[in-house]
């Protein structure tokens, strides 16, 4: 029995695949897409797409156009080419401005460059592509059902941003670069205000100034130890109750006991 299954699964197997050979070689265009669509709704998006990649031209300028290439599209994106769909969902709106499926592709052509974004260690160049292009959407379709989605979207982009800077930052402080923490950490408060990585790099920031400004030569210990006065009054303002409070207090009470020294 298991073996009568066995051969008539291979059997299937081989007339499906010599019906779709003979269907490849058929100049019979409106079956092709009948077959086409029959694959897609199938499910079965590889064949699909073949059939509807040779169509495109066929049927260009027809009112069958926008359809083929819309489940053209979407067969790239089913079969986790992602970076191809983001091509064609793009191209579908400038092809069909004015299609009802244009919003749906303005979104899925963000919603591709998010896929694509790797992991926060690795060249964000898709993550910053990813927010601008959720941003356009939203610009353009300021009403859509898709905003929340898109700003969710940017919201988990951002974070992932924030925390390969973040991680910059810590590795600055690693190598004993005061400088790099400083100018970094300041910068990573005024592009991220609302991050949850603000109350430690500033604390960092307050560390790094002090430790520089011990180590720095006389003209620029004065200036130096002030800097670190000034990042600890704005820590205590921001965080009056932060665990790294203790510790910032010390590098400012450090601070001011030489500058009492140099004056």
């Amino acid at each position: 029995m298991k073996r009568y299954l066995f051969i008539s699964i291979v059997l299937f197997l081989i007339t499906s695949c010599n019906n779709y050979n003979r269907l490849l070689k058929s100049t019979n265009y409106e079956l092709k897409l009948e077959k086409a669509n029959h694959y897609f709704d199938k499910k079965n998006y590889v064949r699909a797409q073949q059939l509807y990649e040779e169509l495109i031209p066929i049927f260009k300028g027809s009112d069958k156009s926008e359809d083929i290439y819309y489940r053209y599209t979407w067969t790239h994106f089913y079969t986790g080419d992602y970076q191809l769909a983001q091509f064609h969902f793009k191209n579908f709106v400038r092809q069909f401005p004015e299609s009802p499926k244009a919003e749906e592709c303005y979104f899925m052509n963000g919603y591709c460059y998010y896929l694509n974004s790797p992991k926060y260690s690795l060249d964000q160049t898709a993550t910053i592509n990813a927010i601008k292009e959720m941003q356009s959407f939203i610009d353009n379709y300021p009403e859509s059902k898709w905003v929340d989605s898109a700003n969710t979207i940017i919201s988990i982009l951002h974070y992932k941003l924030e925390k390969k800077e973040y991680e910059i930052i810590k590795q600055y402080r690693l190598l004993d670069d005061y400088k790099a923490v400083i100018t970094a950490g300041n910068n990573f408060q005024k592009d991220y205000p609302d991050s949850e990585y603000n109350e430690e790099i500033r604390y960092w920031v307050i560390e790094a100034a002090y430790l520089l400004a011990i180590n720095s030569i006389p003209e620029k210990k004065k200036e130096r130890l002030e800097k670190v006065g000034e990042y600890y009054l704005k820590f205590v303002d921001l965080h009056p109750k932060s665990k790294y409070l203790k510790d910032a207090e010390r590098y400012y009470t450090r601070a001011k006991q030489e500058l009492d020294l140099i004056q």
